[in-house]
């Protein structure tokens, strides 16, 4: 999970586009050179912020506790009783089957 949004790559690129070009606008250089350096250095901002985002989410991400994590590996361990849906995706020979053979286990349990 990333902290923050796109917006914030946003406005990172836009506040590196505006720095940039105020620092440079009134120098020797070329009009259009100023403006394309500018809109390299949005793309570069763009870039910096979404790393930072991925540093600051990496900072701040706490793990499970244990105990969770113990608990979701007991309850994936135990198999769960086929549902109707399940069965009604399978080949109805099959269903028949498996329904006789449990139903003789049945009678031979009794």
């Amino acid at each position: 999970m990333l902290y923050g949004s796109i917006l914030y790559n946003f406005w990172g690129a836009l506040l590196a586009f505006s720095t940039y070009f105020f620092l440079n606008f009134m120098g020797p250089g070329a009009p259009l050179a100023i403006i394309i350096k500018s809109f390299v250095a949005a793309v570069i901002g763009f870039i910096v912020t979404y790393v930072i985002r991925f540093l600051i989410s990496y900072v701040l991400y706490t793990p499970e506790k244990e105990e969770e994590v113990e608990e979701e590996i007991e309850e994936a361990a135990i198999p769960s009783s086929a549902t109707a849906e399940e069965f009604a995706e399978e080949n109805p020979e099959e269903v028949a089957k498996a329904v006789k053979t449990m139903m003789n286990d049945d009678q031979m349990a009794s």
